[in-house]
């Protein structure tokens, strides 16, 4: 369950920042020592987890108390396999673009330190099943929508999805599919190279599911108030060319959400706000960065 750390942790990262506070009185900011590296990336880790949920408009809703531990052994490299982030929420919650707007941080620190495979992408929309056929004999996208769910996990390939991401973890290049958004439901079968890299990040409606959720090390979850997401939805809807179908497509999709999705927040590792400003999980996101930079790269 989501919720800030416990009286028992907060008195252990008490103990804990005697350490972080002698460790800034040395010219370097983080120890030798794997144990005081490990200690001391949770407590910079905790501060600015704390300062982001008690802003007035935060990026961060909520975090699991295992959220900073797991996060500071890969940050420190006491985990030194390639990390994975599963990033779920409702239609229109707005995860696609903060999954976007990590990738752009990720990829900016990437080019800033001359690195080279920093981040993956594995889109979980793509493995969407083709239904293109059934399409074309319904006489277009907004008649077979009326009898076609895609608001249910059983529309999409998630087994072939959870083969990828472990392939990639596991050192193995692959190829993805490509699926088709404007309404044909085309999916192209190895579409798109995927190589290794040190983070690799998935998001869409089903991505944190029991058919999926355990190929992620974190589990990220974007809530949004209804109104906004409504709002949005019926300009997407509009922009695909939905037609009347939209109102139904609507109605299903929340009454889905509350099935398959909405569950899942309970179960992950961070809660993000879907309507904070674009530039703030960008902000967010340098602040834990640079936790990476003093370690590895400040001399």
């Amino acid at each position: 369950m989501i919720q800030t750390l416990s009286r028992d942790l907060i008195s252990q990262k008490k103990l804990l920042n005697s350490i972080f506070t002698n460790t800034q009185n040395n010219k370097n900011k983080y120890t030798s020592s794997p144990v005081e590296k490990l200690h001391s990336a949770e407590i910079a880790l905790f501060k600015i987890f704390e300062e982001e949920i008690n802003a007035e408009n935060p990026v961060l809703l909520g975090y699991s108390q295992s959220a900073i531990h797991k996060a500071a052994k890969f940050i420190t490299g006491i985990t030194e396999r390639s990390a994975s982030i599963g990033i779920a929420g409702e239609t229109a919650s707005g995860k696609s673009t903060v999954t976007m707007d990590v990738i752009d941080t990720i990829l900016s620190f990437q080019n800033k330190h001359k690195l080279k495979s920093l981040v993956t992408r594995v889109n979980t929309d793509d493995y969407y099943y083709d239904r293109s056929q059934e399409v074309k004999k319904a006489g277009g996208m907004a008649e077979f929508a009326k009898n076609y769910d895609f608001d249910v996990p059983e529309a999409l390939e998630l087994d072939l999805m959870y083969r990828h991401i472990k392939q990639l973890l596991g050192g193995n290049p692959v190829m993805l599919p490509k699926y088709d958004m404007s309404g044909t439901t085309i999916r192209i079968n190895d579409a798109t190279p995927a190589f290794p890299s040190k983070v690799v990040i998935s998001e869409g409606l089903f991505t944190l599911t029991d058919k999926i959720r355990d190929a992620f090390d974190f589990k990220i979850y974007v809530d949004i108030d209804r109104n906004i997401q409504k709002e949005r939805f019926f300009i997407r809807a509009k922009e695909r060319g939905l037609g009347d179908a939209a109102h139904i497509m609507y109605e299903n999709a929340s009454n889905k959400a509350e099935i398959y999705i909405r569950g899942c927040k309970n179960g992950a590792d961070i809660v993000l706000s879907g309507a904070a400003e674009r530039k703030n999980y960008k902000i967010f996101m340098n602040k834990i960065l640079s936790i990476v930079e003093n370690i590895h790269f400040m001399k």
